[in-house]
C-alpha cells in the first residue's frame, strides 16, 4: 500500500506538468497492450513535442519571406495615374497664369437674406447685371409690400453696364427689373418664359415700351455681351420651368454661376439639368463658382418634382367635395400635375389669383404646358356646379393676407366660401417668416369646418441639398469658391460641403450685400464695400415709400405718439392757455387728462428754465421742448413715443 502510494505521488506531478498531451495521445493512440506505460507516454510526448517545433518553424519561416517583387512597369503607371488625378482635380493647372485679366463680383441683395437677389460682374471698362430680384419685409414694416435693392451703385456705373442677364423667372430674382427701369434702361438677356414674365411686369407697370430691350437667348450658344463677356445659358432644373445656370467667360476666366437649382433626374417636362456642359467648363477650367446655398443643411438629397404625383393622386382620389389647391403661382409643373389629377376624377378647374391666372396663361400661351380650354371655368360658375366635380387652384399658400385663400379663409372672397365639405391642400413650405400668417390662416380655414392637408409629401423644394452641392462642385471643379443666395448659416455650410469636395479654404469667401470681390486667375480678395440697403415698395399705387416714413410708423406702432399745441406770451415768457394734448398709444383714453395735466407741469417748468432768447426761435424751442417731453415720458414710462410739439408764440 506504502508502494502504490508513493508511485501515486511520483506519476502526479508528471500528469500535472502535461495533462493535455498525455489526454490527446491517449485519444489517438490507446495503450491496448497495458505494458510500459510510461515509457510509451514519454516516448509520445517527444514526438509530438518535434511536430510542433517542427510546424512553428515552418511558419516562421513563412512568415519571414521577403516582399512580393515590384513590378517597375506597373508601379510607373501607378505614378503617371497619380499625376492624371493631380491634373484633373487641381483646377489651378487649367487656368491662364499668365492673364492680366480680373473681374470684380458685388453682390447688392440676395446674402444674408432669402430673395433679393442681384449682383455685378464688373471689369475695368464694362458691367452686367446677373438678376434683379425683390424680396418680402418684415412684419414690422407697416404698409410695406415689398423691397427692391438700393440702386445707388448702379447708378454710379450705368455707363459700364451692358446688359442684364436673367437666370430665371422667380419674382425674387426679376420682381425689381420695372423699378430699375423707371430710372435706367438696359438691354435684357433670357431665355423666353422669364422675359415673357417680365414683359406682364411691363404692362402692369405701363412700361410696355420697353420691351423693346429684350432679347431672347437658345441655350448652349454663346453671346458676346459688350466687349469683354461671353455668356452662356445651360438648362438648369428648379420649381419653375425654363431655369438656367450661366457660364461667364471673360479675359480672366471662366465664372459659373448656378443660379437656383436642384438636380433633378426625372423632371416633369423631361428636360434634365444640362451636366454635360457643366462638365465641359469643368474639364476646360473654372476661375470662379457662384452656388445656390438655400438648402444647405439638407443632408438628404431633394426629391424629384414628379414624387410628388403619387400623393396628389392619393388625396384627389379620396376627397368627397370642392379641392382646392395652394402653391406657388411660379410652379407651373406643380400645378399641371395637380390639373392632371382633377382631369382624371373628372373635375372642372377654376384658377382663381391674379399672379396665378396670369402664370398659367404665359406658360399655355408659350406652350410650355398644353390643357384644353373647356377644362377651365370661371369662379362665378363654382356655385352652380357639384362640388365633386370642381377643383379651385389659387394662390395664398403662405398666408398673404391679401391673397385668394386667405379672403376665402375669412369669409371675404366674393365667389367662393369655405364649406365642411371642402379640402384644403397646401403643396409648398413656409418661407421663414410666414409661420405666424400661415397658421393663423389654417385655424380660420378648419374653424369652417374644412380639412386640411399639408402632408410633406405633397410639397418637394427646388433647391440643391447637400449631395448636389457636392455634384455640382465636382462636376464645375472652381478654383475659387463664392456661396450664394441665403443666410448667413446657409453660406457658412455650403463652405464646409466646398471644402469637403476639395476646395481649399483659403480659396473661398463669405460674401455680405456690397463686398466688392475681386477674382484673378492667381487671387481673389475683398477690395471695398459699395452702398446697398433696401427700397420700400407700396404695391397699391407701386411707389416708393421713403425711410424716415417706415421709421416712424415702427414708432407709432412700438412706442405711441404724443402732440402738445401750447400758446406761448412772447412777452412773458408762459403759457396763455393750458396746452392741447393729444396721445394714441401712450395712456388709455380715461387717463388723457391726468396725462394732459402732467405735460401741463412739465412745459411749464420748461419754460421757467427756459434759455434766454430762445422765445424768438420757435424751432429752437419746440426740439428742445420734444427732448424734454421725451425723457419725461421715458422715467415714467420707459418708451420713446414719437413727440410733435406745436409752440404758438404770440
Amino acid at each position: 500500500m506504502a508502494e502504490e502510494k508513493q508511485e501515486g505521488q511520483q506519476k502526479k506531478p508528471q500528469t500535472d506538468r502535461k495533462p493535455n498531451n498525455n489526454r490527446r495521445n491517449n485519444n489517438r493512440r490507446p495503450n491496448n497492450n497495458g505494458q510500459n506505460k510510461n515509457s510509451g507516454d514519454n516516448k509520445n510526448n517527444n514526438q509530438n513535442g518535434n511536430k510542433s517545433n517542427n510546424n512553428r518553424n515552418k511558419n516562421k519561416n513563412r512568415y519571414k519571406r521577403g516582399p512580393a517583387p515590384t513590378d517597375e512597369m506597373l508601379k510607373s503607371f501607378v505614378v503617371k495615374n497619380q499625376e492624371i488625378h493631380k491634373n484633373r482635380l487641381n483646377p489651378h493647372f487649367k487656368l491662364d497664369l499668365n492673364s492680366k485679366g480680373k473681374v470684380r463680383i458685388t453682390p447688392l441683395g440676395g446674402l444674408g437674406e432669402i430673395g433679393g437677389n442681384i449682383a455685378v460682374f464688373e471689369t475695368d471698362n464694362e458691367a452686367i447685371l446677373v438678376d434683379v430680384g425683390m424680396s418680402f419685409p418684415d412684419e414690422d414694416m407697416h404698409g410695406v409690400d415689398i423691397l427692391i435693392p438700393d440702386f445707388s451703385y448702379i447708378r454710379e456705373i450705368k455707363d459700364k453696364i451692358v446688359g442684364i442677364i436673367i437666370t430665371h423667372a422667380h419674382e425674387d430674382h426679376i420682381g425689381a427689373v420695372p423699378y430699375l427701369f423707371r430710372e435706367m434702361q438696359f438691354p435684357i438677356y433670357g431665355t423666353p418664359l422669364p422675359l415673357a414674365m417680365i414683359g406682364n411686369k411691363f404692362d402692369e407697370h405701363h412700361l410696355k415700351e420697353f420691351r423693346k430691350y429684350f432679347n431672347p437667348v437658345e441655350k448652349r450658344k454663346t453671346y458676346k455681351i459688350g466687349n469683354d463677356f461671353e455668356i452662356e445659358w445651360m438648362h438648369m432644373t428648379h420649381s419653375i420651368l425654363d431655369s438656367s445656370s450661366i457660364a461667364i467667360t471673360t479675359e480672366a476666366g471662366t465664372i459659373i454661376h448656378t443660379g437656383d437649382f436642384k438636380i433633378d433626374h426625372t423632371p416633369v417636362d423631361g428636360y434634365t439639368a444640362d451636366l454635360h456642359r457643366l462638365a465641359y467648363y469643368g474639364e476646360k477650367g473654372v476661375l470662379c463658382l457662384l452656388s445656390d446655398s438655400t438648402n444647405s443643411h439638407n443632408p438628404t438629397p431633394t426629391p424629384s418634382e414628379l414624387s410628388v404625383a403619387p400623393a396628389l393622386d392619393r388625396v384627389f382620389s379620396k376627397a368627397e367635395g370642392r379641392i382646392i389647391l395652394s402653391t406657388f403661382s411660379s410652379n407651373i409643373h406643380r400645378v399641371y400635375q395637380a390639373i392632371q389629377y382633377g382631369i382624371k376624377y373628372g373635375r372642372k378647374v377654376c384658377v382663381i389669383g391674379r399672379s396665378m391666372e396670369r402664370n398659367l396663361e404665359v406658360a399655355m400661351q408659350y406652350d410650355y404646358i398644353r390643357f384644353p380650354k373647356n377644362i377651365f371655368i370661371d369662379a362665378d360658375e363654382v356655385a352652380r356646379m357639384n362640388d365633386k366635380e370642381v377643383l379651385i387652384v389659387t394662390t395664398g399658400s403662405q398666408g398673404e393676407s391679401n391673397s385668394a385663400l386667405f379672403r376665402m379663409s375669412i369669409g371675404e372672397h366674393r365667389h367662393i366660401k369655405i364649406k365642411p365639405t371642402d379640402l384644403i391642400v397646401l403643396s409648398s413650405r413656409a418661407i421663414p417668416g410666414n409661420e405666424g400668417s400661415i397658421s393663423q390662416m389654417l385655424n380660420h380655414l378648419q374653424k369652417c369646418g374644412a380639412k386640411v392637408a399639408n402632408d410633406r409629401d405633397i410639397h418637394v423644394s427646388g433647391h440643391a441639398s447637400i449631395e448636389e452641392q457636392k455634384l455640382m462642385l465636382r462636376l464645375v471643379n472652381p478654383k475659387f469658391f463664392l456661396p450664394v443666395h441665403g443666410e448667413y448659416n446657409h453660406v457658412m455650410k455650403h463652405k464646409e460641403t466646398a471644402m469637403l469636395c476639395g476646395v481649399p479654404e483659403r480659396n473661398i469667401l463669405l460674401m455680405t450685400d456690397g463686398e466688392q470681390i475681386e477674382v484673378a486667375p492667381k487671387y481673389m480678395r475683398k477690395v471695398k464695400t459699395v452702398k446697398t440697403g433696401k427700397t420700400y415698395i407700396d404695391n397699391q399705387n407701386n411707389y416708393e415709400i421713403e425711410d424716415d416714413i417706415v421709421l416712424d410708423r415702427q414708432k407709432l406702432a412700438s412706442d405711441g405718439i404724443v402732440m402738445i399745441v401750447a400758446q406761448v406770451s412772447e412777452q412773458t415768457g408762459r403759457m396763455m392757455d393750458k396746452p392741447k394734448v393729444t396721445t394714441f398709444g401712450i395712456v388709455p383714453d380715461k387717463r388723457d387728462r391726468a396725462f394732459a395735466k402732467e405735460m401741463e407741469e412739465v412745459i411749464e417748468q420748461f419754460l421757467i428754465n427756459m434759455k434766454p432768447g430762445l422765445i424768438g426761435n420757435p424751432k429752437v424751442l419746440e426740439a428742445d421742448l420734444r427732448q424734454v417731453v421725451r425723457k419725461h415720458i421715458y422715467r415714467k414710462m420707459k418708451k420713446y413715443p414719437l413727440i410733435v410739439p406745436h409752440i404758438l408764440i404770440h
